[in-house]
């Protein structure tokens, strides 16, 4: 990103139009896809692609307009990171996290507002990105319960703060963190502290050597007494006030996360035509796309993409004209996209017999990409036993 220097001549954002967002992410798209194979064999992190999406004005999308971003909508957002996501997944999930805090931090987060607009500046002046840092070994994801192991001692001279972070999306590009903890209060509150990546005490361990995603550099973040300023409190609460779902965390990952599987899948798309317009086997005599039994298939393909595509582009639309769905409506869409996605893919490799899965196609990345799916929250079998629960009345 650029230094401090140079940050202090950069002038507030020109708020462009959605088709303006939109053609700058296009521009990026074939950069990213071009370098997306190299970082997944070797699970290396793209920080390049970040400094171009810092140059093309994206990183501040979801920050509001009176902090000199562009104060994207869901429905904007989501195109953004679909394009991104046929691009490099990878990269689109860095994003999609970064985009989702300052999405919820602009309407319902408990931020303070200096820290807000601290935040805020430094995504448009800096590049600066953001996630919030959640997982644990001992406690899983928190939206299955439970209070994190992450403690926050307060002292007079500021939050002391000891803990272990795991799949911190991003670890190796983001300049701070929110860290989900608990006190060490008689009466323990759970929340979010605001920390400074890089402080005394701070170590990433580069474990993220996953089937999927290998570029998002989620590796484990260790925090070992570290000083943070006692105004860097985000929202501390009683743990019983988090146990009522977030509707805007809920409509951005729908829509945001949504997005990504689903963009992972129209990739997958584009290559399986190419495939069957060009692959001629001698004993055909003909393309693979004349035959009946590929035709169906892709247009099974196309029929879960369209659905993909009214749901994503619903979701985003509702919220965005003030209309918000509920949380187990929310959850419903992504559980929906995302099998979706999955299904595409596979379907995809029915069609491309051993070529999809050669490691120098691109098929064979995408259908290790998309299967991260199935286990970024919510999970289907929360979303299935909460919405079984509320037909239930219980």
């Amino acid at each position: 990103m650029v230094t401090a220097t140079e940050s202090a001549a950069v002038r507030p954002l020109v708020v462009p139009d959605e088709a303006a967002l939109l053609e700058r992410a296009q521009r990026l798209a074939p950069l990213f896809a071009a370098r997306a194979p190299v970082h997944d064999r070797d699970g290396s992190f793209a920080f390049e692609n970040f400094q171009d999406l810092f140059d093309a004005g994206l990183l501040p999308l979801t920050v509001p307009q009176a902090h000199g971003g562009h104060g994207a909508g869901a429905r904007t957002t989501a195109r953004v990171l679909s394009i991104i996501a046929q691009a490099d997944p990878s990269t689109a999930l860095v994003l999609a996290m970064h985009y989702i805090q300052h999405f919820v931090m602009a309407r319902n987060s408990g931020y303070p507002p200096r820290l807000a607009r601290k935040l805020a500046r430094e995504s448009v002046e800096a590049g600066a990105l953001i996630n919030a840092l959640r997982v644990e070994p001992a406690l899983g994801s928190p939206a299955r319960g439970g209070l994190p192991e992450t403690i926050a001692r307060r002292t007079a001279t500021g939050w002391r703060l000891s803990g272990h972070k795991i799949y911190s999306t991003g670890a190796p590009v983001l300049k701070w963190y929110a860290v989900w903890v608990r006190t060490d209060e008689a009466e323990p509150r759970a929340g979010f502290i605001l920390v400074l990546a890089g402080l005394p005490g701070i170590r990433i361990v580069e474990t993220w050597d996953d089937l999927g995603l290998r570029a998002s550099g989620s590796h484990d973040v260790i925090f070992d007494d570290v000083v943070i300023p006692l105004d860097y409190e985000i929202a501390l609460r009683p743990p019983a006030e988090w146990r009522t779902p977030d509707p805007v965390q809920a409509v951005a990952h729908a829509a945001f996360v949504g997005a990504i599987y689903d963009g992972i899948a129209r990739a997958a798309r584009d290559w399986i035509i190419e495939f069957l317009r060009t692959r001629t086997p001698a004993s055909l005599g003909a393309p693979l796309a004349t035959l009946p039994r590929a035709q169906e298939i892709l247009g099974g393909i196309e029929t879960k993409l369209q659905v993909n595509a009214r749901l994503i582009d619903s979701v985003a639309r509702d919220f965005d004209d003030g209309f918000a769905p509920t949380t187990i409506e929310s959850n419903v869409v992504k559980l929906t996209v995302t099998n979706n996605a999955i299904a595409a893919v596979e379907d995809a490799l029915s069609l491309s017999s051993n070529h999809g899965l050669s490691r120098s196609n691109p098929l064979e990345r995408r259908y290790r990409d998309v299967l991260c799916g199935r286990v970024h929250t919510p999970q289907d079998d929360a979303t299935r036993i909460a919405a079984g629960r509320a037909a239930l009345g219980l």
